[in-house]
């Protein structure tokens, strides 16, 4: 009879690898299983072998995003809400960092590409709503804008969660995010209201 598979173990191997990666420690079959309470056959039977940890690692990270995403209420403010999934996107980074590291290696493929476009979709559809409700210009493509802030605060992120700068640098995410919802056509002051409350809302201090 075949055993059932622990998720703990698989997640156990997941972070274990991720933080390897991050530490530039070399990975085999062997080093990534050593100090753990599992032998090398968990790594066949929950990946399917060493090509398999690096497509599961690569999905958990979107995977875990997407869950953190989907925790991030929907408000009839559609600025509050753009401002909030950026929070919620570093908030994810900081909790995982050596997983959001592995996310943008284009050297580990992904089983289901879906997963991560839909990540994004979160955002494309706050924009949209800011569009459609008149906070933002007609002429403003969500697509455009979602990738914006995305971009915006994966470079802040960064610098922070795998990097050398202080957590107190992601404040600056505040009024750069406003500025650029203000370009889009959003009322300064309002704005900057919105984009704190969704802010606060989700980061923690």
């Amino acid at each position: 009879m075949a055993r059932t598979k622990d998720p703990a173990v698989r997640t156990l191997l997941l972070e274990r690898a991720a933080h390897m990666l991050r530490t530039r420690e070399p990975i085999t079959l062997r080093s990534l299983v050593a100090g753990t309470s599992v032998s090398t056959m968990a790594v066949y039977t929950y990946f399917g072998g060493m090509d398999g940890v690096w497509r599961a690692l690569r999905q958990e990270g979107f995977t875990r995003l997407a869950a953190r995403f989907a925790r991030v209420d929907t408000s009839a403010d559609p600025v509050r809400d753009l401002a909030a999934l950026a929070a919620a996107y570093l908030d994810n980074a900081l909790d995982h960092p050596d997983l959001y590291r592995v996310m943008f290696d284009a050297d580990f493929e992904l089983d289901d590409l879906q997963a991560a476009d839909d990540t994004l979709e979160h955002l494309v559809r706050a924009a949209a709503r800011a569009v459609d409700t008149g906070r933002l210009r007609a002429d403003v493509v969500p697509l455009d804008l979602a990738t914006q802030g995305w971009a915006m605060g994966h470079g802040l992120v960064s610098l922070v969660a795998n990097g050398p700068l202080p957590r107190e640098t992601l404040d600056h995410c505040v009024p750069m995010l406003t500025a650029l919802l203000v370009s889009a056509g959003d009322e300064p002051v309002r704005c900057r209201r919105s984009v704190e409350r969704g802010w606060q809302d989700e980061f923690p201090a």
